[in-house]
């Protein structure tokens, strides 16, 4: 009789890790361990593993009852979040040192009198002595001799990591491969290239994503291989941003940095298809943020998002972040209540998990009785073996009430820093929802709450926003890693034109046919099935930086297309603009029930 093989799917968040497990045999097990708990295990994640297969912490891993692993994680965000990634340099065309820390001159406080912008990721900037011209002919040159002694200068230094952008490499990436082949000669170990990583037109969005991905590959990567080495012979794969797997060699810090969040939107989206909705708000709150997305038949994309101050132009998933978590930290100052951004982690954690914490939103729920601690996970405590402790929480209301002018009593208190809290996640569903045109009063909307402190409050939240439906999944604390264990391998290649749309077809369609044997062979490493590829085009009006995504299809059908969303999005047409065609867009994915399409926007 062959044994029980297990397949994992594993949610590492800020505070806590889930993991769910289902067998050849078809038995579900679920459970939720602190992600940081060094007295008791090194990796939360394979200390699930471990617990599921009820083998101890010392015996090896049995490869033979595993059938795989899918995993989303937060090392990546909560390196930029942080300032933790890896040291690396940037090499820049000259002239063009300081693009970074001019950025595009948005001030993140329009109103401060000193502004302030955190500094750029790349511990080291160098120019490199050559040009590419708009056309993508060599205007001047690399001076290689000048350049490899500045690289030899920061290799002695300990850099071994470098991002490597040109101007207009999206046209000809030939200086920007000679630079790299510098840097290996030198002992470079990694190396980044911004017209191998997105070929798109726009130095600063190459610069920045090119940059993000050489902070933050090292990190997710030694991860990965850390996570291979634990579980030899084991198939393991990891969440993207854009809401698909791809094997953990492939795994890169630019395409991680909405791993976890990407989990949950596919589950809610699965959930709403099962459940008979045409539209949902997903509401995923767990012990470090609140995560939300907007979804009516399709998975939303953004091309850009801006996580820690820091710019990335990738396709991602259009999930909204806010510091609303159940581990925010609740405080008064300067006579107002205020909640987060900072979060108690899982180390110390909330005031009730036994660890001197402070007040979070969390003790407020236990305080109110939204939380039952009998209910709760025995994992706090220096031991990792106790319940929460409901008397150091009220201890925590009291001691700020005492400081208070009209001294509040402990539960009155509670109820006003979660009003505080449901404010935040309602600016953030707007900002998915109304703001993007969508109607949540008469718009048939309903709201997916989940995470382990979404149920806690999704009724005040849907009260204030107007939605008259609340569907509640029935493992709402692990629906992000029951996300990520029905996703499918994904992949997405891109590549600028910046043509005429009326005279470009042909162009664009030569341009998707490369994309898409690229896209093919990731995927087909992992699919095992049949492979569906989907072709966009992003359009723009002459003029405007604003590209929205059609299917590449019949000229006049793209024209409508583009004017529908066009006039939904903005509430106009240009009728005498012309249209250009900004990028081309393939993606190629397992084709199968359980996979939620996607449209950029």
């Amino acid at each position: 009789m062959s044994c029980e093989r297990w397949s994992f799917s594993i949610d590492r968040g800020g505070t806590f890790t889930d993991i769910v497990a289902v067998s050849t045999r078809g038995r579900l097990l679920t459970c939720k361990l602190l992600s940081e708990n060094l007295a008791a295990y090194p990796d939360a994640a394979v200390a699930g593993i471990r617990k599921v297969l009820g083998i101890g912490a010392s015996d090896p891993i049995p490869a033979a009852r595993i059938e795989r692993v899918r995993m989303g994680t937060t090392i990546a965000t909560n390196a930029l979040l942080e300032r933790s990634g890896a040291k690396c340099a940037l090499v820049i065309t000259r002239g063009f040192a300081d693009l970074l820390r001019i950025d595009d001159q948005r001030r993140p406080d329009i109103f401060a009198l000193n502004s302030k912008r955190q500094p750029p990721l790349a511990s080291w900037v160098l120019e490199a002595d050559e040009r590419i011209g708009a056309d993508g002919r060599v205007q001047r040159s690399l001076d290689a001799k000048s350049l490899a002694v500045r690289l030899r200068s920061i290799y002695r230094q300990g850099c071994r990591t470098v991002a490597i952008v040109g101007l207009h490499s999206y046209r000809n990436p030939a200086s920007e491969a000679r630079i790299a082949r510098l840097a290996k000669q030198i002992g470079f170990t990694r190396i980044y290239q911004s017209a191998q990583i997105e070929s798109v037109r726009g130095l600063l969005k190459r610069a920045s994503t090119t940059v993000v991905d050489a902070y933050l590959s090292p990190l997710v990567q030694d991860y990965a291989a850390d996570l291979q080495r634990q579980l030899p012979g084991v198939q393991i794969e990891f969440m993207q941003s854009n809401g698909g797997l791809v094997e953990a060699a492939a795994f890169a810090g630019r395409n991680a940095v909405l791993s976890g969040p990407a989990g949950g939107v596919v589950g809610a989206s699965a959930l709403a298809r099962v459940c008979g909705l045409a539209r949902i708000i997903s509401f995923d709150m767990g012990g470090t943020s609140t995560d939300v997305a907007h979804w009516d038949g399709e998975l939303e994309r953004s091309e850009e998002a801006v996580i820690g101050g820091v710019k990335i132009s990738l396709p991602m998933l259009a999930v909204h972040t806010v510091a609303a978590g159940g581990g925010s930290i609740c405080r008064v100052e300067s006579g107002r209540l205020q909640v987060g951004p900072h979060s108690a982690g899982s180390r110390p954690g909330p005031a009730c998990y036994r660890n001197r914490g402070p007040l979070t939103i969390t003790d407020c729920n236990l305080v109110l009785g939204k939380v039952q601690p009998a209910l709760m996970p025995a994992v706090f405590g220096k031991s990792g073996t106790q319940p929460p402790d409901l008397a150091a929480a009220r201890r925590r209301l009291a001691a700020i009430a005492a400081r208070m002018p009209d001294r509040p009593d402990p539960e009155q208190l509670a109820a006003e820093f979660i009003d505080v809290a449901i404010e935040h996640m309602a600016s953030a569903i707007k900002s998915v929802s109304i703001r993007r045109g969508h109607d949540l009063e008469s718009g048939g909307h309903a709201l997916v709450p989940f995470g382990g402190a979404g149920g806690q409050h999704a009724c005040l939240l849907a009260g204030r926003l107007g939605i008259g439906r609340v569907l509640f999944p029935p493992q709402a604390g692990v629906l992000s890693a029951i996300g990520i264990g029905q996703a499918q391998a994904r992949c997405l290649r891109q590549q600028s034109l910046e043509i005429a749309v009326a005279g470009g077809i042909g162009r664009a369609r030569q341009v998707a046919v490369k994309l898409a044997a690229e896209a093919r062979r990731q995927v087909a490493r992992s699919a095992g099935g049949r492979i569906k590829i989907v072709r966009r085009l992003l359009l723009r009006y002459a003029g405007s930086s604003c590209a929205l995504a059609v299917e590449l299809a019949a000229l006049r059908s793209m024209i409508g297309s583009f004017e529908r969303v066009h006039r939904s999005r903005f509430g106009f047409v240009h009728e005498r603009s012309s249209i250009l065609i900004a990028q081309v867009q393939v993606e190629c994915f397992a084709a199968g029930r359980s996979v939620p399409s996607c449209r950029s926007g």
